[in-house]
């Protein structure tokens, strides 16, 4: 069929996407007992790749073993498992796909079942039960500047063992993020104050990774539109820094929005974004306009119609899908033959609302198993369930 989602997308790095579909990361919690890879993330990314996506990013992976996202994650940080990425960087660049790893640090968030002091840029604690995430340290000056290192050692792992890129993670509430929003970063070295200061870890990093890599490797960032917090990272902030990206050379930015404590990603919308499913397509329409590189937008989509209107519209160049890809993997090929106009919308059938994320996840790990979707599965047990993975999950770890 005749589609802009079909269409090639050109990188500035001269890579060229096969389409205009991504699949955006989702954390996967499918690691062993010392966060390497294993056979589900084979079996998990090889459905992604053969299911048409012109990208795939992975689920966080954490470059400091300190400090986890959730105790499921892949870790790169001198514990081995080079053989088990390559094994996932093979099924998932199968069929002509981008694999990107998402690289990260939770900073913050940094759940206290794995850790009992995470860091952040100043010691504000989240606005979160402390039985979740316990208070924060301030980071010294020597930590912070082991960063861009991290980022890059992770980011050469990456390709030496044939995945195609990398994307920094600096949107959610994640460290990066931390230190773009005043409102976690209230430093007076110069890491803090200005945005110019603020922006000083996530450029540098961005310049470790490029240095580290190669020009045929991709380099992304996910950044907020906004975190939706007075007194935190705007959007009029976010555009200076799409554009000094952009001078960084990265080769494409995802847009997002929000963090743990106002978690607009999740789809807090406006009846605007309701009706146009994107939550954040008004501010990505305006970062376009100031970015000189490829936006890619996620949150909300589930029409093809809806999904070539924010294309033809110029509002971004590709389309991102998150969760309808953890039950329907081979979404991307159905929307582009015609065999399907849109995504079941799984959100509005799991009851209560709050048990969507352990619900979308427990799908995960059942693709990752060789299982097929478990739809029946009821927001009550969901919440169970998924809860029971993560403690028999962190206490693997803590064991090992």
């Amino acid at each position: 069929m005749s589609s802009p989602l079909a269409r090639p997308l050109t990188l500035p790095n001269g890579v060229v996407i096969k389409n205009r579909l991504a699949k955006a990361p989702l954390t996967e919690g499918l690691a062993d007992g010392w966060n390497r890879a294993t056979g589900r993330h084979v079996a998990l990314y090889r459905q992604w790749a053969a299911g048409g996506s012109g990208i795939v990013v992975t689920g966080n992976v954490q470059i400091d073993r300190r400090y986890l996202e959730r105790p499921g994650n892949v870790v790169i940080d001198g514990n081995g498992g080079e053989a088990a990425l390559a094994a996932y960087a093979q099924a998932g660049t199968a069929n002509n796909t981008q694999l990107w790893m998402q690289i990260s640090h939770p900073g913050r968030q940094t759940p206290r079942r794995v850790c009992a002091e995470p860091v952040a840029p100043s010691a504000v604690p989240l606005a979160l039960p402390e039985s979740a995430f316990a208070r924060p340290r301030e980071m010294t000056p020597t930590e912070i500047e082991d960063v861009p290192r991290r980022f890059a050692r992770v980011a050469a792992a990456a390709r030496a063992t044939g995945f195609a890129g990398v994307q920094l993670h600096a949107a959610h509430g994640y460290l990066l993020s931390q230190f773009l929003t005043p409102l976690v970063n209230r430093r007076t070295d110069r890491w803090g104050g200005s945005l110019a200061n603020r922006a000083s870890l996530l450029l540098e990093s961005v310049r470790a990774v490029r240095a580290a890599t190669a020009p045929d490797f991709c380099v992304s960032v996910k950044l907020n539109s906004s975190d939706f917090q007075q007194g935190g990272f705007s959007n009029e902030e976010c555009l200076a820094v799409v554009r000094w990206l952009g001078e960084a050379s990265v080769d494409m930015i995802e847009i997002s929005g929000g963090n743990y404590e106002k978690p607009a990603m999740m789809g807090a919308a406006t009846d605007s974004t309701r009706r146009r499913e994107a939550y954040f397509l008004e501010y990505a329409a305006l970062i376009k306009k100031a970015a000189p590189v490829p936006i890619m937008l996620t949150g909300g989509f589930r029409s093809r119609a809806a999904m070539e209107a924010a294309l033809d519209e110029g509002a971004c160049d590709a389309i991102g899908l998150g969760r309808p890809m953890c039950v329907e993997p081979d979404l991307p090929n159905r929307l582009l033959d015609g065999r399907s106009d849109a995504a079941v919308d799984w959100e509005n059938r799991i009851v209560p609302a709050k048990a969507a994320l352990g619900w979308f996840c427990l799908q995960l790990l059942r693709l990752g198993d060789g299982l097929a979707p478990d739809t029946g599965l009821t927001g009550e047990a969901a919440i169970g369930r998924y809860l029971q993975n993560e403690e028999a999950t962190a206490a693997a770890l803590l064991g090992r």
